[in-house]
């Protein structure tokens, strides 16, 4: 899971940590102002405007992570974008820091950027981090290990079949996947030609969301090492949407007009799919369109959905037909899953001198019963 407009990425096939991974306070309603907001104005233009900003600099301008993402050993890489507040061009500034399972910094690295240019951001794997490639192409992709160190990667057109452990690290324009075990970067094998969306999961299975030219329905369609299993079609009136896939369970969302209306669903694989268009989710409540929608999976098999800056449900257990609303401390512009364990982020949707009220990154261990926001520990 549009990637970042002053807002969090979302992550796929990631495994949940230790709760001892973060050192956290207690959960606030209260406002994260840091004081005088003229003192604050001047500190974020020098930092945006420094040829060479320091990361911690940047991160204190910046106020909220732009995106969060785990490693397999519990270390956390945030996300750092401040960028020109009186025009949406000009001097900008990024940073990342790797934060290990003791609560720590163990890494951070702060680069000054140009407010037009897409924020640096990352998938979580085995071993440390990936960066995914910044425009239309796979040159900008790296490794980062948990200590931080760069890695290089090989960037290859031949297609790669997916098996187990690979990533989706660009959906589509171009479609790449990642093989940590090989640093490599390279498109997947297979893709119909015609697949508008495409989700990968944890067990190399490739799902695609695929739009004929003629008036036939939109399908999805499931594939492994290159050879396809499976294929069923999208219900009408509906198209499809944004698709996520985990653990056999693949769900995607079903539009009609501009909005989403439901949820298509298989746990089992694709053996059967079940049509989820009420479920406690009042669909035509979702006023933003269905780029807007957030779709995640658990490690458990429930489905999260909503909006960002709106609402989110969690499915009462893996069955994905019935759902109740979260409680949330904040409002969330961006909200992502990591195994079983929520981050959602509070931020402003424009780059801005001051903070919004919760500004920060939330976590929830329980399923949202209860969250505490982060704490940064040096």
């Amino acid at each position: 899971m549009a990637w970042l407009r002053k807002r969090g990425m979302r992550t796929v096939g990631l495994v949940a940590a230790a709760s001892a991974a973060l050192a956290l306070t207690a959960c606030s309603q209260g406002s994260s102002d840091d004081g005088d907001s003229g003192d604050r104005e001047a500190k974020y233009k020098r930092v945006i405007e420094d040829p060479h900003p320091r990361p911690a600099d940047v991160i204190e301008a910046a106020g909220a992570p732009t995106g969060v993402v785990r490693a397999d050993d519990g270390s956390l890489l945030l996300t750092y974008d401040a960028s020109n507040v009186e025009d949406d061009e000009g001097p900008a500034a990024t940073a990342w820091r790797i934060v290990g399972p003791d609560g720590r910094t163990v890494a951070e690295h702060a680069e000054h950027a140009d407010a037009e240019a897409a924020p640096a951001a990352f998938k979580g794997m085995r071993g440390g981090f990936v960066r995914v490639p910044p425009g239309e192409g796979s040159e900008g992709a790296y490794a980062l290990d948990v200590r931080g160190k760069r890695h290089k990667v090989i960037i290859t057109e031949t297609p790669l079949r997916t098996r187990p452990g690979d990533i989706l690290l660009a959906e589509l324009e171009p479609t790449l996947i990642y093989r940590p075990a090989t640093r490599t970067v390279a498109p997947p094998a297979g893709v119909p030609d015609d697949a508008i969306r495409l989700a990968v999961d944890e067990r190399g299975t490739a799902w695609s969301l695929d739009q004929p030219l003629t008036e036939d329905p939109n399908r999805v369609v499931w594939q492994r090492d290159g050879r396809t299993l499976g294929s069923t079609a999208v219900p009408k009136p509906y198209a499809g949407g944004i698709l996520a896939a985990r653990g056999g369970t693949a769900a995607l969302s079903l539009t009609r007009g501009e909005g989403v209306r439901g949820l298509l669903v298989t746990t089992d694989g694709g053996e059967n799919w079940q049509t989820v268009l009420a479920g406690g989710i009042p669909w035509r409540d979702l006023k933003r369109g269905p780029e807007s929608l957030v779709l995640e999976l658990l490690a458990d098999g429930r489905l999260l959905v909503g909006e960002e800056g709106g609402r989110y449900w969690l499915a009462d257990d893996r069955t994905n037909s019935a759902f109740h609303e979260l409680k949330t401390p904040a409002k969330f512009t961006s909200f992502t899953v990591d195994g079983t364990t929520l981050y959602g982020i509070a931020d402003a949707t424009t780059a801005t001198y001051d903070l919004v009220k919760g500004e920060g990154l939330w976590i929830s261990r329980d399923g949202g019963r209860e969250w505490r926001r982060y704490e940064q520990r040096g």
